[in-house]
């Protein structure tokens, strides 16, 4: 097949994105009653804006691997939901205590520092209870069970929070000089865990076998280290404006980097070879996936 084109590519990637957008959306909670101030809150850094990554990623292995029911849109919401939760935490001034996300005020400067707590524990309930309505498609239900444990396994103390945590607890002890080993744990976790999750969850619903999908863990490993190491790049070299977000925040926190281990250069050779080896563990995935592979190769030239 043909190689799309930088355009094309560009043309498909929005139009995927926006459809991956309107599932989310569709499973947001109604703002109403008692609570619907926590309601709002949630809907608030949900409708903030991102790159849809993780649902477009779930959505295209789900596909990649012969999926074609509507079995895969309660779970690309629910991964969104657990990356904004996520995101709405790691903001809170106990963490990071920035202002600013996606160009707009972040969810505790908007609704204050306990609504942000709330928001964004509600928001990882309410992933769950958003990834169960898979059960209401009738079919493969051994499938769905499967889901949910990848989902849970990734996304709790074994995965994405236990990776937050270790950097947490750097920052507040004040380990600001850690070695490569340490880094990649948090990265690995905190990353990649989520990456993962998206794209064994798209695997395993579509019915991919055993040995498949741990060659889905190690591409989407691979992809997750190659974007969270283009962060590191991007909050060394971009601006406030192109980011959405403080830029040289890592520097200002006197964080451990691969660009403060490698140099903004080396730290780029480490980002080409992990896009690298996703792209030979792509290449063994059946049916057509040169979107996909397009997709990483984005990912990891980014500039926002």
């Amino acid at each position: 097949m043909e190689r799309l084109q930088s355009l094309e590519f560009e043309e498909e990637r929005k139009r995927k994105t926006e459809q991956a957008d309107a599932v989310v959306m569709r499973f947001l909670p109604k703002e109403e009653g008692f609570a619907s101030i926590l309601l709002e809150a949630m809907n608030y850094s949900m409708r903030s804006g991102g790159k849809r990554l993780r649902p477009l990623l779930m959505q295209e292995t789900y596909r990649v691997f012969g999926g074609d029911s509507a079995v895969v849109e309660p779970f690309m919401a629910a991964i969104e939901m657990i990356h904004t939760h996520s995101l709405i935490h790691d903001d809170l001034p106990a963490i990071d205590n920035d202002e600013f996300r996606r160009g707009k005020k972040t969810n505790h400067a908007v609704y204050g520092e306990a609504m942000g707590v709330l928001s964004g524990d509600a928001l990882l309930n309410y992933a769950y209870e958003t990834a169960l309505k898979a059960f209401d498609v009738p079919e493969h239900p051994e499938r769905v069970v499967a889901a949910l444990r990848i989902l849970a396994h990734k996304t709790g103390a074994y995965g994405m929070l236990g990776g937050q945590s270790v950097d947490v607890m750097n920052e507040k002890h004040r380990q600001t000089k850690i070695d490569q080993n340490m880094l990649n744990y948090i990265y690995e976790n905190k990353t990649s865990a989520l990456i993962e999750a998206s794209m064994m969850v798209g695997a395993v619903l579509a019915g991919a076998k055993e040995e498949q999908l741990a060659e889905v863990e190690q591409t989407a490993k691979s992809i997750g280290l190659a974007f969270q190491i283009q962060d590191d790049i991007l909050d060394a070299t971009g601006t406030t404006e192109e980011l959405g977000k403080p830029a040289g925040s890592d520097e200002k926190n006197e964080k451990t980097t691969y660009v403060t281990l490698f140099g903004v250069e080396g730290a780029a050779r480490e980002v080409e070879a992990y896009t690298r080896e996703a792209r030979r563990l792509l290449a063994q995935f059946p049916g057509e996936h040169e979107f996909l592979e397009h997709l990483l190769i984005w990912l990891a030239s980014r500039k926002k």
